[in-house]
C-alpha cells in the first residue's frame, strides 16, 4: 500500500535498518505492505527520543500514542508528533505561591505543573507551548497565559480548558482571541467563566479566492460561520442542514483539484478517515455538493 509519512519535527526514517530518508511537515511516500511486518524508526533531529513501531495490521488498527493515521483513497498517511526530550533531568521554569497554593512549572522529559495546597499534591502534564507561561489567579483556579496559548487549571490541577490563542482579559472571566488557522484567517472572540464557554463571535478578515472556494466553504461550516454567501439561492435555504449532511468532521484537507476537498473524520483515537467531496459552481455560487 502507498504510505505517506509526515512528522512534527525533521526525522531520519529507517525501515528494517535501511535509511529511507528525511521526513518532516511535507509528505514523503513509500510502498509498504503490512504483511511484511517491517520495523520503522523515526529519529528526530535535536535532543529527542526516537519513535519506533512495527508496520503491520495491528499498527493500522491501533497506532502507538505518538502516531496518528489518516486513511485516504487507497493509501494511509502516518503523522508522528509529541516527541519526548531525551534529557530527563528536572528543569524548573517558574514557581509561584498564590494564596494557599504553591505552583511549580517544570520539565522532566514532558512539561508539567505541580500544585500543592490543602487538597494535596497534584501533578499535571501540559502542552509544551505553555513552557514560558505566566501563572495567574482566576476565580477559584489558575490561568497559565503564554504568548500563543493558555490553560485554566482547577485547584486540584485538572485542565478545565486549553486553547491556542491570545488572552485579552481575565478580570471577569477569561476573554481570548482564538485562531482557526484556516484559509480565510478566521478568529473567534470567546469568553469563559469558570471554564464554561459563555460567548463566541467569529471574525472573517479575508474573502476566499477562486482557488480556495471549496476549502473556505467546508472550513466555514466546520467552525459554525455563515455559509450562505457561498451557496446558490436554492442551497442557501438549506444551509442549516449542511453540517448534518456532512457529519462530524474534524478538519479539511486540500487536494490537487481546487473544487475537491477531503473531510477528516475520527474513527477512534488517533485513527481518522478522509472522505472526499466535490462542489459544482454556477456564476460563482455553489449549486451542488457531491460526496465521492
Amino acid at each position: 500500500m502507498r504510505v505517506y509519512f509526515l512528522s512534527e519535527k525533521p526525522c531520519g526514517l529507517t525501515v528494517s535498518g535501511i535509511y529511507l530518508g528525511l521526513i518532516d511537515g511535507f509528505e514523503r511516500s513509500a510502498e509498504l505492505s503490512p504483511a511484511d511486518e517491517l520495523f520503522l524508526e523515526c529519529r528526530p533531529q535535536g535532543a529527542y527520543l526516537p519513535v519506533s513501531f512495527r508496520f503491520d495490521e495491528e499498527f493500522l488498527c491501533s497506532p502507538p500514542p505518538q502516531v496518528s493515521l489518516y486513511f485516504t483513497e487507497r493509501s494511509v498517511a502516518v503523522y508522528i508528533s509529541d516527541f519526548v526530550p531525551a534529557d530527563r533531568s528536572i528543569k524548573v521554569h517558574s514557581q509561584k505561591r498564590l494564596g494557599g497554593t504553591l505552583l511549580t512549572l517544570l520539565s522532566q522529559g514532558k512539561l508539567q505543573i505541580d500544585l500543592e495546597n490543602e487538597t494535596g499534591f497534584h501533578m499535571t502534564e501540559l502542552p509544551d507551548v505553555l513552557e514560558n507561561a505566566e501563572i495567574l489567579p482566576v476565580g477559584n483556579g489558575f490561568l497559565l497565559r503564554a504568548e500563543e496559548a493558555f490553560a485554566l487549571l482547577s485547584r486540584t490541577g485538572e485542565i478545565e480548558l486549553f486553547s491556542e490563542g491570545r488572552v485579552l482579559s481575565f478580570e471577569n472571566g477569561v476573554e481570548a482571541e482564538v485562531p482557526f488557522h484556516d484559509s480565510q484567517g478566521h478568529t473567534a472572540l470567546m469568553k469563559w467563566q469558570n471554564g464554561v464557554l459563555v460567548s463566541c463571535s467569529i471574525r472573517t478578515p479575508a474573502e476566499p479566492t477562486e482557488a480556495t472556494f471549496a476549502l473556505a466553504l467546508f472550513e466555514s461550516a466546520l467552525i459554525g460561520a455563515d455559509i450562505r454567501p457561498f451557496l446558490c439561492e436554492e442551497l442557501a435555504q438549506k444551509a442549516d442542514k449542511l453540517k448534518e449532511f456532512l457529519g462530524d468532521y474534524r478538519s479539511v484537507a486540500l487536494t490537487e483539484e481546487r473544487n475537491k476537498v477531503g473531510l477528516v473524520y475520527e474513527r477512534k483515537p488517533r485513527v481518522f478517515d478522509v472522505r472526499y467531496f466535490r462542489i459544482e459552481l454556477e456564476k460563482d455560487k455553489i449549486k451542488n455538493i457531491l460526496p465521492l
